[in-house]
């Protein structure tokens, strides 16, 4: 079993990068937020979940063993796949996640694509406090100018598949609200669905 990969980042996609380690690209499913974190040519360290079934082995990578670790939980509620269970990571940090779940949340996980009101109730049920409590941080860091995290977050959407037009009117519409650059691709990513255009 791979738990870890270190290599060379080939490829950047909406959610799969290439890492080549050893002469071998491997393909690995990562959150859109991770994928835009990445830099082709940088070297990069993945936490990673082997999916194996018969007709399919597929790598999914995380930046954080924190991720990795609630990945696999969320994935051990009755129909929740690993294609859901990314997906949870990837509008919600692993924080809101357990605030979510804490509180009970119901309409916070329903976010999740894929997740409608029965499994999100299920995931709650199912979840409880398996993740233990949300560890925020005591000191908040000093917020990035917010002109330079709008442009940032409108071409990450853009890079992802979105027009600029449709891109910028997400952004702007969440623009303000004191977010850094990861929280606001998030909000954006939500808002947008699955949509492109």
């Amino acid at each position: 079993m791979i738990a870890l990969l270190t290599g060379t980042v080939e490829h950047i996609g909406l959610d799969e990068v290439t890492v080549v380690n050893g002469g071998i690209g491997w393909a690995v499913k990562v959150t859109p937020p991770t994928a835009h974190s990445l830099i082709r040519g940088n070297e990069v360290t993945l936490h990673i979940v082997m999916d194996v079934k018969e007709d399919a082995i597929a790598l999914f990578g995380f930046p954080t063993r924190d991720e990795k670790d609630v990945f696999t939980v969320i994935r051990t509620v009755s129909g929740v796949g690993p294609r859901i269970a990314l997906a949870a990571l990837a509008v919600l940090t692993p924080d809101q996640l357990r605030d979510a779940l804490a509180q009970k949340d119901s309409a916070q996980i329903r976010k999740i694509p894929g997740v409608g009101p029965k499994l999100a109730d299920r995931i709650v049920l199912e979840i409880g406090n398996k993740l233990g409590p949300a560890a925020h941080a005591e000191d908040v860091p000093s917020e990035p100018d917010s002109d330079e995290v709008t442009e940032e977050v409108t071409a990450a959407l853009v890079q992802l598949g979105w027009t600029q037009a449709i891109a910028r009117k997400a952004v702007n519409s969440l623009a303000g609200q004191g977010m850094g650059a990861s929280d606001l691709l998030r909000a954006s990513l939500i808002k947008l669905g699955g949509t492109r255009g």
